[in-house]
C-alpha cells in the first residue's frame, strides 16, 4: 500500500465514523471553508425580533442558529421534522424556554407539498426560516397582519460541482429565488426585499466531502461511501494534487410582509 492509499483509507475511515449532532459542522472547521452571504441574516432577524413578542423558527435543526439569537422574544417556538435532531434541539433550547414542535414540511420543489403548521391563524409576530422548506400558505396563515416572514434558502444548484465530480445528477426541479418569490406571492405576501448570491466553497480533504454528503442526503440521493468508493478515491487524488476542490454555494434571501 502506497502513502496515497494509506491517507485515503484513513480519511474514509474517519468519514465512516462521522456522527452528526443537530446541524453542526464545526468538526470540519478548516477542512470545509465556505464564504458567507453578503447579507447578515442573523442581524436581520435580531433587528425584527426586537420588535416582536412571538417568533417561530422553522426547521431549527439542533437549535444552533436559534440559540445564537438571544435575547429571544417572550414567546419563541420552533419546528423540527428530522427525528435525530429533536432531542438535540430540545436539550439546547430548554434553558431558553423555547418549545420544540415535531413538524414536517415537504421540499418546496415537490408537486403536491404538505406542511401544515400546528399554530393558530394570525397568532405569530415573526416567522423565520434558515435553510428549511416551508408551505407559503401556512406561513401566511399563522402570521399576524403587518408582520414579516424572513427566509434564507439554499438553491438546488448548491455545490453542484460535487455532483458532477462524483458522476451524480444535479437536483431537479429547480428551487431558486424566482420560484421562491412565486410561491410567497401566490400565498398573498408582498415581497419587501430579496437577494441572491454565489458563494465560494472549498473542501480540503475527501473526508470533509464524504461527511457533508452523508449529512445532506438530498445533495446526492442514495449516497453511501461504499457505492461511491472508487469515485471518492479519484476525487481524493485530485485534492492531493491540487490541494483542494472548489465548489459554488447558492443562497438567496427574502423578506415578505403580510399586509
Amino acid at each position: 500500500m502506497n502513502h496515497d492509499d494509506e491517507t485515503f483509507n484513513q480519511l474514509i475511515s474517519e468519514a465512516r465514523s462521522w456522527k452528526m449532532s443537530g446541524w453542526d459542522f464545526s468538526a470540519l472547521k478548516g477542512r470545509w471553508i465556505e464564504e458567507n452571504p453578503p447579507w447578515d441574516f442573523r442581524k436581520v432577524i435580531i433587528d425584527e425580533a426586537s420588535r416582536s413578542n412571538s417568533l417561530l423558527d422553522l426547521g431549527t435543526g439542533g437549535g444552533e442558529f436559534l440559540s445564537s439569537l438571544i435575547p429571544l422574544p417572550r414567546m419563541t417556538f420552533c419546528t423540527e421534522g428530522y427525528p435525530p435532531n429533536l432531542n438535540v434541539a430540545k436539550s439546547r433550547l430548554k434553558p431558553l424556554e423555547v418549545d420544540v414542535v415535531n413538524s414536517f414540511c415537504d421540499d418546496n420543489n415537490v408537486a403536491i407539498q404538505r406542511g401544515a403548521l400546528p399554530f393558530r391563524s394570525e397568532s405569530l409576530d415573526l416567522v423565520v426560516d434558515r435553510h428549511e422548506s416551508f408551505l407559503a400558505n401556512e406561513v401566511y396563515r399563522v402570521l399576524k397582519k403587518g408582520h414579516y416572514f424572513l427566509t434564507q434558502q439554499v438553491g438546488t444548484e448548491n455545490l453542484a460541482e460535487l455532483n458532477l465530480l462524483l458522476g451524480a445528477k444535479i437536483l431537479t426541479p429547480v428551487w431558486n429565488l424566482v420560484e421562491c418569490e412565486k410561491q410567497v406571492e401566490r400565498a398573498g405576501f408582498e415581497i419587501v426585499q430579496s437577494k441572491e448570491a454565489k458563494l465560494n466553497s472549498e473542501f480540503k480533504d475527501i473526508c470533509a466531502i464524504a461527511c457533508f454528503l452523508l449529512s445532506a442526503p438530498w445533495q446526492i440521493p442514495g449516497f453511501t461511501i461504499e457505492s461511491y468508493l472508487q469515485t471518492l478515491k479519484k476525487l481524493h487524488e485530485t485534492i492531493e494534487a491540487k490541494g483542494s476542490v472548489r465548489a459554488t454555494g447558492t443562497r438567496f434571501y427574502l423578506k415578505a410582509l403580510k399586509k
